[in-house]
C-alpha cells in the first residue's frame, strides 16, 4: 500500500513538473499574442474608418445631388423666376450646407470611436506588456 502511494506520488511529482517546469515561456507568449491580435483590430478599425467615409461622403453627394434635382424641377415648372424658384434655390442651398455639415461630424464621430478602440487595444496591450 505504502509503495503504491509513492508511486502515485512520485507520478504526480514529475507530471506537476513537466508541465509547469518552463512557465516563462508560456508567460512571454502572451504580449506577443496580445500584441498581435491588437495589431489586428487597430487594421480593421482603420478599414472600419476608411469604409465609413466613404459612405458618409456618397450619402452626402446623393444629397446634394437631389436638392439640385429637386431645384431644376422648380426651375422648369416656373420658368418666369417666380418665388417658388427662388424658394427652392435658397432651399437648395440650405440643404447642400447642412449635408457637408452633417458628414463632416458624422466623419469625425466615427474617427473618435475608432480611435477609442485603438485606445483601448494600446491600453491592453501595456497593460499585458509590464
Amino acid at each position: 500500500m505504502a509503495t503504491a502511494f509513492v508511486c502515485v506520488a512520485a507520478t504526480a511529482f514529475v507530471w506537476q513538473g513537466a508541465f509547469f517546469s518552463n512557465t516563462t515561456a508560456l508567460a512571454d507568449t502572451t504580449p506577443q499574442l496580445i500584441a498581435d491580435v491588437g495589431d489586428q483590430i487597430k487594421g480593421a478599425a482603420d478599414k472600419v474608418t476608411e469604409g465609413s467615409k466613404k459612405i458618409i461622403r456618397g450619402t452626402e453627394d446623393k444629397v446634394k445631388e437631389t436638392a439640385k434635382e429637386n431645384a431644376a424641377k422648380v426651375d422648369r415648372a416656373d420658368k418666369d423666376g417666380g418665388m417658388a424658384e427662388r424658394k427652392a434655390k435658397r432651399d437648395k442651398n440650405r440643404i447642400q450646407k447642412r449635408a457637408s455639415e452633417d458628414a463632416a461630424r458624422t466623419e469625425k464621430a466615427a474617427e473618435k470611436s475608432m480611435g477609442a478602440v485603438k485606445d483601448t487595444v494600446d491600453n491592453i496591450k501595456d497593460a499585458f506588456s509590464k
